[in-house]
């Protein structure tokens, strides 16, 4: 298996909003920009390389991952649709405040995110995690020895998570925050643990 970095999106239109993106293909805003660039530089300062970089293709996500491979001189980005996030179905554009009111009791809460679990048109968990199986599958066919960013989003890039730890999909949501251009670190041999997220508040720690 590769060692597998985990990349999400900076900070776009949506999130600064607040508003429900899923599929909503929204660019990155000035702080997503930065963001992006930040841990592109943190990430050079550790000596970590990666062999390809892929990404979603929602503009987001592809703006980051250019952002970061041009800091990391490393090739353009490639992008794959399996990392594009979940479909939020009558979900998407709302108001994220609006969750709970129209969503309950079919919602799942953190202290950080309110998730809802099955709206109309919506992909249910269960099949984002079948759906990072079946890449991390096509993954395990195609590298062994490499090392590979995955530039995706929340609710994909924890599901990719559960998947590789065999996790069950409502533990990982409630593990940790995959909070904007935050990295998780997907390694065989290790124990799925909160530590194994870097993002810019970890790294200037």
């Amino acid at each position: 298996m590769p060692t597998l970095y985990l990349a999400r999106h900076g900070q776009d239109c949506d999130n600064a909003g607040g508003i429900l993106n899923g599929r909503r293909d929204m660019p990155l805003t000035a702080i997503g920009v930065d963001q992006a660039g930040q841990v592109a530089r943190k990430i050079r300062e550790t000596g970590i390389r990666f062999d390809r970089v892929y990404c979603s293709p929602l503009q987001r996500a592809l703006q980051t991952a250019t952002i970061l491979t041009t800091i990391l001189e490393l090739d353009p980005p490639e992008k794959m649709d399996l990392l594009i996030e979940r479909d939020f179905g009558v979900m998407s554009g709302k108001p994220a405040k609006e969750i709970e009111a129209l969503c309950a009791p079919d919602i799942l809460k953190t202290e950080n995110i309110t998730y809802f679990l099955s709206p109309e048109g919506a992909e249910t968990f269960h099949e984002l995690l079948e759906r990072a199986q079946k890449l991390l599958d096509i993954l395990r066919a195609d590298y062994r020895d490499e090392t590979l960013l995955l530039v995706t989003h929340g609710d994909f890039g924890k599901m990719l998570y559960a998947a590789f730890y065999g996790l069950k999909w409502q533990e990982v949501l409630t593990l940790f925050h995959f909070g904007n251009s935050e990295l998780l670190l997907l390694e065989d041999g290790t124990k799925p643990e909160k530590r194994k997220v870097f993002g810019i508040q970890q790294f200037n720690q």
